[in-house]
């Protein structure tokens, strides 16, 4: 089994395949579709702008090649950035068409809580999941961001309370993922990918 990490020159990378390390698990970095397309899992990490991130999604062809690995009912993991491109649509900076595997709409928090969204901070479990297997509720993880996801409580695992709070965790069958940064939340964050990379 094999975990593709998909570069699309605009995301935090090595971290994330270090802690697929940690755990045993086999990944590589990749921006070419053939081999990201024969991975059995996929991992769409990122930090920066949602509109910069479709533009090179959709320059480097990867776009297409998410659809069609996600068609082909193997599993995706969304981190940080990464998991507000699998929704419909983001109103960072403009608005902008994301992946649209889940439905959803990502917006700025409210100016009635500091901004960005940084640091450690709870989850709490809303639903039950391979993918939360000893995983408690409560569990602290580490956050960056300053867009949250609104969506239907459909695909969402675990919530996190931060203004009017938030999907930390969604799921829809084998698209999954994280509004935090696993590979930087401890055990918590370790196990998490663990879980993905056996369980999912």
């Amino acid at each position: 089994m094999r975990i593709g990490i998909v570069d699309y020159h605009l995301n935090n990378l090595r971290s994330v395949q270090k802690a697929f390390e940690l755990i045993g698990a086999s990944s590589f970095l990749s921006d070419n579709p053939l081999e990201l397309l024969a991975a059995d899992k996929l991992v769409l990490p990122g930090v920066g702008a949602f509109g910069s991130a479709m533009e090179n999604l959709r320059k480097l062809h990867l776009d297409e090649t998410v659809k069609s690995h996600v068609a082909a009912e193997r599993p995706l993991l969304g981190i940080c950035l990464g998991m507000q491109l699998l929704f419909d649509r983001s109103y960072e900076l403009g608005e902008f068409e994301g992946l649209g595997f889940l439905r959803g709409t990502v917006t700025q928090f409210p100016a009635t809580v500091k901004v960005p969204h940084i640091g450690w901070n709870q989850i709490d479990l809303r639903k039950e999941s391979p993918l939360l297997a000893d995983i408690q509720t409560g569990s602290f993880v580490y956050f960056v961001h300053s867009y949250f996801v609104e969506t239907s409580t459909d695909c969402v695992l675990a919530t996190t309370d931060y203004g009017p709070g938030f999907p930390s965790i969604v799921q829809q069958e084998h698209v999954y993922g994280m509004q935090f940064h696993p590979e930087k939340s401890q055990s918590t964050g370790l196990k998490l990918m663990q879980n993905f990379a056996e369980r999912s």
